[in-house]
C-alpha cells in the first residue's frame, strides 16, 4: 500500500480503473441478469489478476469498491431517475474506508429527511431488493440525520460507522451535513470515542486469547490483525476530525517509520486475507489449515530444506502481527496521554539522573538518552522491575526505545554493564516475566540475546504447540513466575507441589534461563534440545554464572522433555524405572528444577494438555525419585518389600473382613497388581466384591475422583470369569460415551477371573464428575455389552476438522521384555474417534490379551503403549509380531481418511 491509505479519511471518489460490461437496463429482468454478469465478469478478473499478481491485493480491494461505486450510482439513477437532492446513497464500513474484498459485505446508508423516506418509500423498497437479488451481500439502513446521530450517542459501532461513511450518488448536501456533524463533541467527545474504542478493542483481544499467536489466527479480529490498524485510524480521525496523516506526523504521533509499518502490515494481511476469500469461496476471516498451504503456494513460499513454505508464510504473519500490535499498543498509549491525562497531569518525580516518572509513566528524563547512554535500554526494565508504582513506559520512550535498539550490537553485549542489568532483571523478585515479555515486544531481547530474535514467529506446524516459539516462550517463563505467586487461589490452588517446591529454589534466575533458551534451538534443524543447550552454557557463562549453575541451565534444556516422557510412557510402578530415572536425574536439586520446567513447559505449549492425569503422573514420578534420593541412589528397592506392606496396609483396613476370603480373593492377582495398585484401590475392590455373589455375569463398578486423588480419573473396573476382548469391547463402548481412555491394568487370577482397571476423563481430557444416575446407565450399558458377542462399533464422534490436515503415517515398535513374558507395543498414530476400539479388535483376531496400557494424546497425535501377551503363550513368534505391526499400520491409516471424511 502507498500513501496513507491506512490512515487518511475516505473520499469520495476512488482512482482505479475499471473496464467492464455497462448494464442493460431494457426490462427489469435483463437489468438483473445484466448486473449479475457484471458482478461475475468483476469477481473472475479480480481473481485471476490476484493469483497472477498477489502483490496487488491492495490495488484490487479499492478496484472492486470503485466499481461497486459505479454500479451502484447507476442503479441508483435507474430507480430515481429524477436524481433526487433530499436523498444520497452513502458507503459504510468498510465499504466506506473504500476496503471491499471479494465477498466482503456491501454496507449501505440511504440518507434523507422523514418526508423523503415516505415520498420515495415505493423506490426505495423496490432499490434494496434489486441488490439483494443480484446476490450481493448488503447490510443497509434507511436513516434520518436526526435519527443517524440518536444511534450514534447510543452504539459505538454505529459511530465509527458514520465516522468513515463516504458520500456516493444522490444529494451531496444532505451527506455533508452528516459529515460535518459525525465528529461534533454532540454524538461522542474525543475523549469518549477513544475509551469506547479502547473497551471494544480489549473486549476483542480477549475473545482470541489476547494473543496475536493462534494456530489458526483471525485475520481481522485477531491481536495485531486489520481491526488494529483500523482502530488507530478511527481514533486518529475523530480526535484530528479531518486533518491529513502528514499532520499527525508533524504532531509526533506518527513517524514516517510507523507509517511504513501501518501501510506495509496493512498491505500484507490485505494480502492474505484476499487470497482466503478466494481460496474459500466465501467470506472468511480465519486463516484456517485448510487455506494455509494454498495460500502459501500462491503466495510464492516454497518448501526447502529449512522450512515448509507454510511455515514461512505463517512465520512472516506472525512477524507482521506483532510489529502492529507492538505499534497499536503505542500508538494508543499515546493518544491516551494526550486525550484522556492531559486534563490531570501529575508532577513528575525523579528516578535517577536518566529516568523521571509521569502519572504513573517511565520516561526518558532527557532527549537523546538511549543514544548517549545506550545502556539505558537495559536499565528501563530493571526500573519496570523495582517499582511496583510504575504502570508502564510513557508512548514516547517506547519509540525512543524503538528507533534505538539497534544500538545493542557486539559491542554493547560484551559491556559488562549490559550483562549486570540483564541478570539483575532476571534475579529481580517482581514482573520478571512481564518485563521480558515487553522486551520481547519491542525488539530488545531479540538484540540482545541474537538466537532469540531467530525464533520471533517461527511456527510449530502441529496441534500440540499452539503458539510460536517466541510465544510458548513467554508462556512457560509466565508459568513459571506464577509458581511463586501466594495469592488464594492461583497456583497455590493449581500448582501446589509446584508452587511448594519454587520455594526451596533460591537462584531462580537458573529456571528463568533454562524457560529462555528450552527452545531456542528449534528452527535449526538438528535436535534442538542439544543446540538449546549449547547456546545456554555459553550465554550463562557470558553473563558471569558460575560453573554450577551453567551447567545445571545446559543440563535442564538438555533434558527438559525426559520427565513427561517418562512420565507419559514408562511403567511407574517398576522400582527399576524409577531407578534409572533417578541415576539421569541425579539429585534432588536436578530434580527440583526439571518438574518446575516440566509443568511449566507442558501448560505453555497448550493449556489443554495439562489435566488431572498428567499432573498425577508427574506427581507420582517426582514423589518415587525424590523418596529414592532419600534413600539413596545405592539402594536396591526390593519388589517383594513393596508387595508384602501394600498388603499389609490394605490388611489392617480391611480387618473385619474374614482372612480366609480376602486371601482367596487376592490369590493369583499377581505382584503387578500389588505394584501397580494404591492402597485404597486395593481396598475398594476387595470391599466391593467380597459380598458379591460370583455369576457368569461380570460386574463392573464406577467411581469419581475425589479431589485429593492422586490419579484425578474417573476409575471404572470389571471383574469377570472367562470374559475374552474386554479391551475392545469397552473401549469401543466408552468411545461412544465420549469418554476418554488414559490408562488400563489387566489382572487374571488363578481361578479364571480377571479384573480389569480403566482411568477415565472427558473427551477434553478433564475430571469427570459424572452423577449417580449417570454411573447406574454407564455400569448397565457396559455390563450387558460385555455379556455379549463382540460386534463391530460405530464411532460416534467425528474427527476433529483440524485433525485432516495433519496426517501422521502409523508407527509401530515392539520389544520384548524376556524376564516379565510379555510384549512392549509402541504406537504413533494420528488421533480420531474409536481408536482404542480398532486396535482392541486387532488384538482380538490376533489372539492377543493386553495386560497394560499407557494412553497419551499431544494435540493431533497420539503415542500410546501397550504391554500385551498372546493368549496361548505369553510371547508372540517374531512372525505373529510383524503380522501384528503391519495390520495395525494399515489399517490405522485407511481409517484415517475414512473418519475425516
Amino acid at each position: 500500500m502507498t500513501g496513507d491509505a491506512a490512515l487518511s479519511r475516505p473520499t469520495n471518489k476512488i482512482n482505479v480503473e475499471t473496464t467492464l460490461d455497462t448494464l442493460d437496463f431494457c426490462s427489469p429482468s435483463t437489468l438483473l441478469t445484466s448486473c449479475k454478469d457484471r458482478l461475475k465478469q468483476q469477481f473472475k478478473q479480480q481473481e485471476t489478476h490476484f493469483l497472477d499478481n498477489p502483490e496487488e491485493a491492495d490495488w484490487l480491494i479499492h478496484s472492486r469498491s470503485n466499481e461497486m461505486d459505479q454500479l451502484l450510482t447507476e442503479l441508483w439513477q435507474h430507480f430515481f431517475p429524477n436524481n433526487s437532492q433530499d436523498m444520497a446513497l452513502i458507503a459504510v464500513g468498510g465499504y466506506g474506508r473504500g476496503e471491499l474484498l471479494p465477498f466482503s459485505d456491501i454496507d449501505l446508508l440511504i440518507l434523507a429527511e422523514d418526508s423523503a423516506l415516505a415520498k420515495h418509500k415505493d423506490q426505495l423498497e423496490a432499490f434494496v431488493t434489486f441488490l439483494w437479488d443480484t446476490g450481493l451481500d448488503i447490510g443497509h439502513s434507511v436513516r434520518s440525520i436526526h435519527t443517524c446521530i440518536e444511534e450514534a450517542k447510543a452504539d459505538i459501532s454505529t459511530a465509527t460507522n458514520l465516522l468513515e461513511s463516504r458520500f456516493i450518488c444522490g444529494g451531496e448536501s444532505i451527506s455533508e451535513s452528516l459529515f460535518d456533524t459525525i465528529t461534533s463533541d454532540d454524538i461522542l467527545t474525543s475523549q469518549e470515542f477513544f475509551q469506547a474504542k479502547i473497551k471494544e478493542q480489549k473486549d476483542r483481544h480477549k475473545k482470541h486469547r489476547q494473543t496475536e499467536y493462534n494456530l489458526e489466527p483471525n485475520v481481522k479480529n485477531s491481536p495485531g490483525g486489520l481491526r488494529d490498524v483500523q482502530t488507530i485510524g478511527w481514533i486518529t480521525r475523530r480526535h484530528f476530525d479531518d486533518q491529513q496523516v502528514e499532520g499527525i506526523i508533524r504532531a509526533g504521533f506518527l513517524s514516517e517509520e510507523d507509517l511504513d509499518i501501518l501501510n506495509n502490515g496493512q498491505a500484507f494481511l490485505f494480502k492474505v486475507r484476499f487470497a482466503l476469500h478466494i481460496f474459500a469461496n466465501r467470506k472468511q476471516d480465519r486463516l484456517l489449515f485448510e487455506f494455509q498451504k494454498p495460500i502459501a503456494n500462491a503466495l510464492g513460499y516454497e518448501d526447502d530444506d529449512s522450512s515448509l513454505g507454510v511455515e514461512k508464510l505463517m512465520k512472516q504473519y506472525f512477524r507482521w502481527v506483532l510489529a502492529l500490535s507492538e505499534l497499536n499498543e503505542m500508538l494508543l498509549q499515546l493518544f491516551d496521554e494526550t486525550i484522556v491525562q492531559e486534563k490531570s497531569p501529575d508532577k513528575p518525580y525523579r528516578l535517577n539522573d536518566r529516568f523521571v516518572v509521569t502519572n504513573g509513566f517511565l520516561e526518558s528524563a532527557r532527549e537523546n538518552l538511549f543514544i548517549e547512554e545506550p545502556s539505558a535500554l537495559l536499565e528501563v526494565f530493571l526500573l519496570l522491575c523495582r517499582n511496583d508504582s510504575i504502570k508502564h513506559v510513557k508512548a514516547s520512550t517506547i519509540r525512543e526505545i524503538r528507533d534505538n535498539r539497534h544500538l545493542i550490537d557486539e559491542d554493547f553485549r560484551q559491556q559488562a554493564k549490559n550483562k549486570n542489568l540483564f541478570l539483575k532483571i532476571l534475579q529481580s523478585e517482581r514482573r520478571v516475566a512481564s518485563v521480558i515479555d515487553l522486551m520481547l515486544r519491542y525488539g530488545i531481547l531479540g538484540k540482545f540475546i541474537p538466537a532469540f530474535g531467530d525464533i520471533v514467529g517461527q511456527t510449530q506446524l502441529d496441534m500440540f504447540h499452539i503458539y510460536s516459539v517466541d510465544k510458548h516462550t513467554m508462556m512457560v517463563l509466565k508459568n513459571m513466575r506464577r509458581f511463586t505467586y501466594t495469592e488464594e487461589g492461583d497456583s497455590t490452588q493449581n500448582f501446589p507441589l509446584a508452587r511448594k517446591v519454587m520455594s526451596t529454589i533460591k537462584d531462580k534466575e537458573v529456571l528463568y534461563l533454562a524457560c529462555l533458551f528450552h527452545d531456542i534451538g528449534k528452527g535449526r534443524g538438528g535436535d534442538h534440545s542439544v543446540l538449546g543447550a549449547e547456546d545456554a552454557y555459553e550465554f550463562c557463562k557470558y553473563l558471569g554464572l558460575s560453573n554450577r549453575s551453567s551447567k545445571l541451565v545446559s543440563w535442564l534444556i538438555k533434558y527438559h522433555l525426559y520427565m513427561s516422557r517418562t512420565a507419559q510412557k514408562r511403567d511407574l510402578s517398576d522400582p527399576d524405572v524409577i531407578r534409572q530415572f533417578a541415576l539421569r536425574v541425579g539429585d534432588k536439586r536436578h530434580l527440583d528444577c526439571l518438574f518446575l520446567l516440566t509443568v511449566a513447559d507442558i501448560n505453555g505449549t497448550n493449556p489443554e494438555l495439562w489435566n488431572s492425569w498428567r499432573a498425577s503422573l508427574l506427581r507420582q514420578l517426582y514423589h518415587e525419585t525424590n523418596a529414592l534420593f532419600k534413600l539413596g541412589l545405592e539402594t536396591i528397592v526390593d519388589k517383594q518389600d513393596i508387595i508384602q506392606e501394600t498388603q499389609q496396609a490394605a490388611s489392617a483396613a480391611l480387618e473385619d473382613m474374614p482372612n480366609t476370603e480376602l486371601q482367596a480373593f487376592w490369590q493369583g492377582l499377581g505382584d503387578d497388581y500389588f505394584l501397580r495398585e494404591t492402597v485404597d484401590d486395593i481396598i475398594w475392590h476387595a470391599t466391593t466384591l467380597i459380598n458379591q455373589q460370583y455369576t457368569d455375569k461380570p460386574l463392573v463398578f464406577l467411581r469419581n475422583a475425589e479431589e485429593e486423588d492422586h490419579l484425578g480419573a474417573t476409575q471404572l473396573f470389571i471383574y469377570a470369569k472367562d470374559l475374552p476382548y474386554t479391551f475392545a469391547k469397552v473401549t469401543a463402548f466408552l468411545e461412544q460415551e465420549a469418554l476418554t481412555v488414559v490408562g488400563a491394568q489387566v489382572y487374571t487370577s488363578a481361578q479364571g477371573f480377571t479384573l480389569d482397571t480403566f482411568l477415565l476423563l472427558d473427551a477434553e481430557g478433564s475430571k469427570l464428575q459424572l452423577h449417580p444416575e449417570e454411573i447406574d446407565r454407564l455400569t448397565h450399558g457396559l455390563t450387558t455389552l460385555l455379556a455379549q458377542p463382540m460386534a463391530e462399533s460405530q464411532a460416534l464422534r467425528r474427527t476433529p476438522r483440524q485433525l485432516k490436515f495433519f496426517p501422521i503415517p502409523t508407527q509401530t515398535h515392539m520389544r520384548t521384555n524376556t524376564d516379565k513374558g510379555f510384549h512392549v507395543l509402541e504406537v504413533t498414530t494420528a488421533d480420531r474417534p474409536g481408536l482404542l476400539a480398532i486396535i482392541g479388535k486387532l488384538f482380538m483376531d490376533y489372539q492377543v490379551e493386553l495386560v497394560s496400557a499407557k494412553i497419551t494424546t499431544l494435540g493431533e497425535r497420539v503415542e500410546d503403549i501397550f504391554y500385551i501377551q498372546g493368549i496361548e503363550q505369553p510371547l508372540l513368534t517374531d512372525q505373529a509380531a510383524t503380522a501384528l505391526q503391519t495390520q495395525l499400520r494399515e489399517q490405522l491409516d485407511q481409517q484415517v481418511a475414512k473418519t475425516s471424511e
